[in-house]
């Protein structure tokens, strides 16, 4: 498996992943946008809109013959937030060359496709089709609406709104209902030319095909890209550090269970030379099924339906989750926290050091088994200005020391308790 990533055009990249491997080829766009709550909701519809319907195929149903043709290819719209830069844009799959029955090529029809659908929309009266526009200005917002279903990712995205209030990343990567419901389709045009002009372009590929051919294919998908304008580069999230005092937001919602989610700073990101400690250290205190987490607040104490703990890795945050019962909760949040000092006093046995080791390695090596995990992996790592392959930081979990993992949980500090607790 090699990686190769080269500029096709100022603030236009291409990061390609070549290997025989899989029987399958990914190719991807993305524009990287940096999150803004005016912004988020607008940037967010923006791909959807671009999937109804192309000057060429015109509707869904000749969209979907197009990829037919193509031995039943996808092309989805993607919306993601990796550290305080949202990417939107498109995620397709499709039968590699190597696999085609009379041996004709793909790549380069998958490629136009894919340019096509990003830069030839389908347009009335000089913009979006207004039933395209107004069809998905009402999905986004029933999606917006619906997050609040799945109680355990609402816990936690309603902790990461109250602790990182005022900063970027506190923006959901898919804006706000009221900024989605007051979209227009003249809006939304605008947007989009502004995106097409001033966005970095963050292009992917994994399959069997060379170097040269996939740059020659994207290069071409592209050719009607504006040339006019700067491409901003994406910057690092600012890190804050954590109150005196922790904020502590409750709130009802009809539920039988409570929510538990508790924001930690970490004053670590991707960036640091000692993130694979901090990696470490999460996975030992919350991150695996032998943490300190799981093995003590849910198994020996049952204080917990579940609690764990997982890292921001473009963001100085860790996120600790658990589901308690109402009358709980107290006894929860200290020994959560009791957990976390005998981290913090390095009070954790060889095993669990090499239990934890074994898990974090063995996540980041099975990203190479996997072409949408890889394609999310390179993403981040684009978006953040970062190079480095998951083999390779891998191989720097390796070499963490005990001391060093302890070091890192030091650097942890409590910044805001949200419990989402049932109707009184």
């Amino acid at each position: 498996m090699e990686v190769t990533r080269t500029q096709l055009l100022p603030g236009v990249h291409l990061t390609a992943v070549h290997t025989n491997k899989f029987k399958s080829c990914v190719l991807g766009l993305q524009f990287l946008l940096p999150l803004e709550e005016e912004k988020a909701s607008l940037n967010a519809l923006v791909p959807s809109v671009l999937r109804r319907g192309t000057q060429e195929h015109p509707d869904m149903e000749s969209l979907s013959a197009a990829l037919d043709r193509l031995y039943g290819g996808s092309l989805e719209p993607m919306v993601r937030k990796k550290g305080e830069t949202q990417c939107v844009g498109f995620v397709g799959s499709f039968l590699d060359d190597a696999y085609t029955l009379e041996g004709e090529p793909l790549l380069e029809g998958a490629a136009a496709l894919l340019g096509e659908l990003v830069l030839r929309p389908y347009r009335e009266n000089g913009g979006f089709l207004p039933e395209y526009v107004e069809g998905e200005r009402c999905n986004l917002i029933d999606r917006i609406r619906a997050q609040v279903n799945e109680k355990r990712q609402y816990a936690q995205m309603r902790v990461v709104e109250e602790m990182c209030a005022g900063e970027p990343f506190g923006v959901d990567k898919l804006g706000s209902e009221a900024s989605a419901a007051s979209i227009t389709g003249c809006a939304l045009w605008e947007r989009y030319r502004a995106i097409l002009a001033k966005a970095p372009v963050e292009l992917y590929y994994c399959g069997s095909a060379g170097e040269d051919r996939v740059r020659s294919a994207m290069s071409t998908a592209l050719a009607e890209l504006p040339r006019s304008g700067e491409r901003g580069i994406p910057v690092r999230p600012v890190k804050h550090p954590a109150p005196s005092a922790p904020r502590v937001v409750e709130e009802n919602l009809d539920v039988t269970q409570g929510k538990l989610a508790m924001g930690l700073r970490t004053d670590c990101d991707a960036w640091d030379e000692d993130y694979p400690a901090l990696a470490l250290a999460n996975a030992i205190y919350g991150g695996t099924t032998t943490s300190k987490l799981f093995m003590n607040v849910r198994e020996r104490l049952s204080l917990c339906y579940y609690a764990s703990s997982g890292l921001m890795k473009y963001k100085d945050i860790m996120l600790v989750s658990s589901g308690v019962e109402f009358g709980k909760v107290e006894q929860a949040k200290e020994e959560i926290m009791a957990q976390l000092a005998a981290c913090q006093a390095g009070k954790f046995s060889d095993e669990e050091l090499e239990w934890a080791r074994r898990s974090v390695v063995s996540t980041l090596m099975t990203t190479l088994d996997s072409q949408g995990r890889l394609e999310d992996y390179w993403l981040g790592q684009a978006a953040a200005g970062l190079d480095e392959p998951p083999e390779e930081l891998a191989r720097r979990v390796e070499r963490v020391t005990r001391e060093q993992a302890a070091a890192a949980a030091q650097k942890l500090k409590l910044d805001t308790i949200y419990f989402l607790k049932g109707k009184e």
